[in-house]
């Protein structure tokens, strides 16, 4: 009665396999009337590229399909240790780290009204967001040692004597939420704010969120709110799993594959599921935002853009609805191939897992999102550093660097670009896609079941894939 059950699967898992190649056929066709109207891009074949992601994505899950679960068992658990790197100096490098951002806040404060001259948001949005998560995904987590708030934290836990847990526990049902609100917040200045690049509004907002979590971070303890409630913390650590640099308890650190370090997470609460979603809709949405497609939906003529006062409630609309969509397309098809694979954990723990098979989507997708911004704006941000109050002072002698702006403009420019940010893309679904199957072999112990339950997220993810390619084609104002 088994051999004839696990042969009805495996008959099920061959059918949806022939599906899968029909649904490649038809997922790009919407795209295509998008893919030549937007400038110099139009030159571009991106109806080649559409359709390539597709397939890039659906054959590295045919490959995995037929694949032993043991041959890629070990190709996770591969290391090569390095050295050890012990934490002697966090203390004093989250210290340093303080002070600069002191330092920034003042000149937020009283130097340039130029965006484009003041460092704060040149480093807040261009080096912090845009950069130092780029960073994480390669060298690891760095943020441990150069965030602002653990250096401070720990001369004062000392002095008051309160320890590393600090006087009040937060209770366990709380999770990740409170970083699910504050990272929504952080999403809503950014991407729907009038002027997140103010010098002076943007300094009272990150002093007012330094201040709050260090508040938080006495009361309850370093540990406890830099893993359930502060945003940052936990947005870098989740990034940094995906790292080909591991560091292990003791300090040593191995190189591994890029995405091992995911396979050996934990399932993630309601809280944690919803933050990782959160941050991938929240960049989908900022390129969305931007489009013809969705500024015409609310009536907003794009060559006669108005300002973001005009756009806060669609933006505020969009926000919400782009989390709420990916959310339950997600959920749906992780149930959905629970259920194909027949008997298997809680749903809970399955979504729990498979979730992090978002990391390196979402590391992709800010690639491809802020891959302009750091080639131009991070020449802006070197030079208003050599002179963070606009005094004419030439600190690390950049200040009169000359800033190539042409390196993003022109037909040249356009097909490297796009090159790099659609590789980046469709190399990000691919490898979720291995991480995905490298969790459902963990839920799924048997071959067959473990390919039919990642059939509808694979879908999900051929689809996304489209749609972030959909992304970069697609005509944009400002």
């Amino acid at each position: 009665m088994s051999g004839r059950t696990e042969g009805g699967a495996v008959e099920r898992y061959r059918l949806s396999l022939a599906l899968l190649l029909v649904a490649l056929l038809i997922a790009p066709t919407p795209a295509f009337a998008h893919a030549s109207d937007r400038g110099h891009v139009l030159l571009l074949p991106t109806g080649y590229y559409l359709i390539g992601g597709a397939f890039a994505v659906a054959i590295s899950f045919l490959v995995l399909a037929l694949l032993p679960a043991a041959c890629l068992d070990k190709f996770w658990r591969r290391r090569l240790p390095l050295f050890t790197l012990g934490d002697s100096a966090r203390t004093a490098i989250s210290l340093i780290s303080f002070a600069g951002f002191a330092i920034l806040i003042a000149a937020g404060l009283f130097g340039s009204r130029d965006p484009l001259s003041n460092p704060l948001p040149l480093v807040i949005w261009t080096l912090l967001w845009a950069g130092l998560t780029l960073l994480q995904g390669v060298f690891g987590d760095l943020w441990s040692w150069l965030n602002p708030w653990y250096g401070p934290w720990r001369l004062v836990s000392r002095l008051l004597g309160t320890g590393d847990n600090g006087p009040w526990r937060v209770p366990g049902w709380v999770g990740c939420w409170p970083a699910v609100i504050l990272f929504f917040a952080f999403a809503w200045f950014e991407l729907i704010d009038p002027a997140p690049d103010d010098p002076a509004r943007l300094a009272w907002a990150a002093w007012l969120y330094w201040l709050f979590s260090f508040l938080a971070m006495v009361v309850f303890g370093y540990p406890q709110w830099s893993r359930g409630g502060e945003f940052l913390t936990i947005f870098y650590s989740m990034v940094a799993r995906f790292a080909p640099v591991e560091r292990d308890a003791d300090g040593r650190l191995r190189l591994c594959w890029p995405g091992a370090k995911l396979l050996t997470a934990e399932p993630l609460p309601p809280s944690g599921v919803a933050f990782l979603l959160l941050a991938l809709s929240s960049v989908s949405f900022d390129g969305l935002s931007k489009t013809f497609f969705w500024l015409g939906l609310f009536g907003v003529n794009p060559l006669e853009l108005p300002g973001r006062t005009a756009l806060i409630g669609s933006g505020s609309l969009g926000l919400v609805l782009t989390f709420v969509l990916l959310s339950a397309v997600f959920l749906f098809a992780v149930i959905l191939g629970q259920r194909l694979a027949g008997s298997g954990p809680p749903i809970g723990e399955a979504t729990g897992l498979l979730v992090w098979s978002i990391v390196p989507i979402a590391l992709a997708y800010h690639v491809a999102h802020y891959l302009t911004a750091l080639l131009v704006d991070g020449q802006y941000a070197l030079a208003s550093l050599s002179d963070p109050f606009a005094l004419g002072w030439n600190l690390f002698s950049t200040a009169d660097i000359q800033v190539e702006a042409g390196i993003v403009a022109g037909a040249e420019s356009a097909w490297w670009l796009w090159n790099i940010q659609a590789g980046a893309i469709i190399l990000g679904h691919v490898l979720a896609v291995l991480v995905a199957h490298g969790f459902a072999w963990r839920l799924h112990p048997q071959p067959a079941r473990a390919a039919l339950s990642q059939f509808p997220l694979t879908l999900l993810m051929i689809a996304y894939t489209v749609f972030g390619l959909w992304l970069l084609a697609t005509p944009t104002a400002g």
